[in-house]
């Protein structure tokens, strides 16, 4: 077309090919695109300024699209619905709710707007927020929009994040039609709360209607059903239903999830053949859910050393998280020195552990914490109460574990000092400070949860008669009455 010269691209031409641009990730033809927008004089043409918003987000620059959607000075529904949903792509999730309430002056929300939103409350387990969407969606002139199949879906992948497994049943038995993302939504929730029979008998359920086919997807949520309970023989089983029966040619998700399960109850020689055998490479996820089992299994150093390896010849090398799991498994083993090189060698690459960080909603708003944080403002009430905890805590017996604590110099009461100051805890000291007598306590946390601060919520579960619900990098635990849905198995 720009070739033949005869006709030039209008406004609606350019929306089309930064269309294909974002479909290919091609960055360099979309910003020769925006170019010839300006040098065209169609700059601020609200459908191109929108197909540009999508395309650079869906090429992984956020800072362009928001710039372009900042440059804007007319903006659609679609302007705000693509950089609420660029943010939310990106991880932005604050970003994206405070968009949200800016554009609420300006517009009403379509459901285009609502499922974002929905998945930025998913993202930061704001339950009291995702239910005021859900309710501001009932009361939409058009309130069928709450029973949508798609945005049902996410309303349930949304309760199910935020903690409300309760919650997420009654919108999937209350729905009226329901697709095979619904299906699969259910079933990925209750594997991830560690309900595997609930999992397993959703699945049963899909089945029987004989509408669906179940999916790659929803193979995921049943053997991940299997792998929070370690249920292997069941695990075993549907897998091979997966490939025999329904012939879904197995995925790296689906031989993580089996290697997982094999390797965590036990069976560290048939995860490895199985590893070995794989149609495709093992990334570094596999190898590292391969070191934490060696660990957890108290396998051989050599062989943990050899999985460590692995881990650093994959893509991640630069991640602290095998140097954390290798301190763990030499730490098992009593070999303090090597614990010590491994801090030096960290120091040395200039690879920093990841600060835990755990978040907690009160009262609609929620407050971050990281590992020894002193930056809130009630932080003086918080050790206080920190105090008054571990007393308890003594009371009942309570010997802290340092087993997964290794990285840490100092001796005695300073690395139980260290225990101390996990973000989970100064979470929970804030929680029980803060929330009402009898709702559950819901806190997340960006790293797996460590064996002392899980016995720990056991204990403050019946200590303090309250329910605690934490959702870890691996899954959700449920403590009450001093013990854990998880029966000690994550």
């Amino acid at each position: 077309m720009l070739e033949g010269g005869v006709v030039n691209p209008d406004k609606y031409t350019y929306p089309f090919v930064l269309k294909a641009c974002a479909y290919l990730f091609a960055l360099s033809q979309g910003e020769q695109l925006h170019a010839h927008v300006v040098k065209f004089g169609l700059g601020s043409d609200v459908y191109i300024s929108n197909s540009l918003i999508h395309f650079y987000a869906s090429c992984g620059h956020l800072e362009l699209a928001h710039k372009v959607f900042e440059k804007m000075h007319v903006r659609s529904l679609v302007s705000w619905n693509a950089m609420i949903d660029a943010f939310v792509q990106s991880g932005e999730f604050e970003n994206a709710l405070k968009l949200f309430r800016e554009m609420q002056n300006m517009f009403e929300p379509d459901g285009y707007t609502m499922q974002s939103i929905i998945n930025a409350c998913a993202g930061i387990g704001a339950l009291s927020l995702g239910m005021w969407v859900h309710s501001y969606l009932l009361r939409m002139p058009n309130p069928a929009m709450a029973s949508d199949v798609l945005v049902a879906s996410e309303l349930i992948n949304m309760y199910c994040k935020c903690g409300s497994l309760e919650i997420a049943q009654q919108v999937f038995d209350r729905m009226s039609n329901r697709d095979i993302t619904t299906w699969n939504s259910m079933i990925l929730g209750f594997a991830m709360h560690g309900q595997a029979k609930a999992a397993l008998e959703c699945f049963a359920r899909l089945i029987e209607t004989e509408v669906f086919k179940p999916d790659s997807i929803t193979f995921v949520g049943v053997l991940s059903a299997c792998n929070h309970t370690g249920i292997v023989s069941e695990g075993r089983k549907y897998f091979e239903l997966m490939v025999k029966k329904y012939k879904i040619q197995p995925q790296l998700e689906h031989y993580g999830c089996l290697v997982d399960l094999f390797a965590r109850a036990g069976f560290i020689d048939e995860a490895l053949n199985l590893v070995r055998n794989m149609p495709m490479k093992p990334d570094a996820v596999i190898w590292r859910s391969l070191l934490n089992a060696c660990g957890k299994q108290r396998a051989s150093v050599e062989l943990s050393e050899e999985v460590a390896r692995q881990i650093l010849e994959s893509e991640d090398a630069a991640s602290s998280g095998v140097y954390v799991l290798m301190s763990s498994v030499y730490a098992s083993a009593s070999r303090w020195d090597d614990v010590g090189l491994l801090r030096k060698l960290m120091t040395k690459e200039g690879i920093s552990k990841e600060p835990g960080c755990s978040i907690i909603e009160v009262d609609g708003i929620t407050h971050e914490f990281f590992a020894g944080d002193s930056s809130h403002p009630e932080c003086e009430e918080i050790y206080k109460f920190l105090n008054v905890i571990k007393e308890r805590l003594q009371l009942m017996g309570y010997s802290p574990d340092y087993s997964q604590a290794p990285l840490v110099n100092e001796e005695g009461d300073m690395k139980e000092h260290s225990l101390d100051l996990h973000s989970e805890r100064i979470a929970l000291a804030f929680g029980l400070l803060n929330s009402k007598p009898g709702i559950p306590i819901r806190i997340f946390k960006n790293l797996r949860v460590c064996n002392d601060c899980h016995n720990v919520f056991k204990l403050i579960s019946s200590a303090f008669n309250v329910d605690i619900i934490m959702r870890d990098r691996a899954r959700f635990h449920h403590f009450t009455h001093g013990s854990c849905s998880c029966m000690d198995y994550w």
